[in-house]
């Protein structure tokens, strides 16, 4: 248990809050991973198949917020922490067997998310009203409009929605955070939709 909590404290901590510098589901990482760790303890003691603990295994992996979108990145780690209770709960090895695999999900992922292999991008889903600039044409001069409105290095767009009526269009700007990782690239209200005017 104690291999458990200090893999998920590192893994959110010192991942998960230096790239993206949220705490709103803090205890939502932890509260899973901790019930789930003690849940597949307690059923470990009794005699399961494999294809029940695969079940079991596809169920906690599925669970999520109904009332809330969560983003892709949030539920891989979810998904991490849920791995992470699964794996200490069912383990037969000994501590250091155990703490080697949790050593290896945490090395992995730091590497992910620095720009050690690739070069990091971000998106972010905007409404934009300018709406003339969307013609393939004019697409440096919108990439353009929209690094001077943000002030991010945006490099490319993806339109998602036109509405003719409001003159307005859905996309998705992608840029290259401009500071280093782990300090804040972007203001608070960047972490979730915004609407240009």
């Amino acid at each position: 248990m104690a291999i458990n909590f200090l893999s998920v404290f590192i893994l959110i901590r010192f991942i998960y809050y230096k790239n993206y510098k949220r705490t709103d589901l803090f205890i939502t990482f932890f509260v899973f991973n901790m019930v789930i760790f003690m849940i597949t303890y307690l059923l470990n003691k009794v005699e399961m198949s494999m294809g029940a603990a695969f079940g079991l295994f596809a169920v906690f992996s599925m669970l999520r917020y109904r009332t809330e979108g969560i983003s892709a990145k949030d539920m891989t780690y979810l998904f991490l922490v849920i791995a992470i209770g699964l794996i200490s709960a069912i383990s037969k090895g000994g501590w250091d067997e155990l703490s080697f695999f949790c050593l290896i999900i945490l090395l992995v992922t730091h590497l992910l998310e620095g720009d050690w292999l690739m070069k990091k991008e971000r998106g972010k889903s905007i409404i934009y009203e300018n709406i003339h600039l969307i013609k393939p044409e004019h697409r440096q001069e919108l990439i353009e409009d929209l690094r001077y409105r943000t002030g991010l290095d945006v490099h490319r767009v993806e339109i998602e929605d036109i509405d003719f009526l409001k003159d307005a269009t859905r996309m998705t700007i992608f840029f290259y955070p401009s500071e280093p990782v782990g300090a804040p690239s972007t203001p608070d209200y960047f972490h979730h939709k915004t609407k240009i005017l």
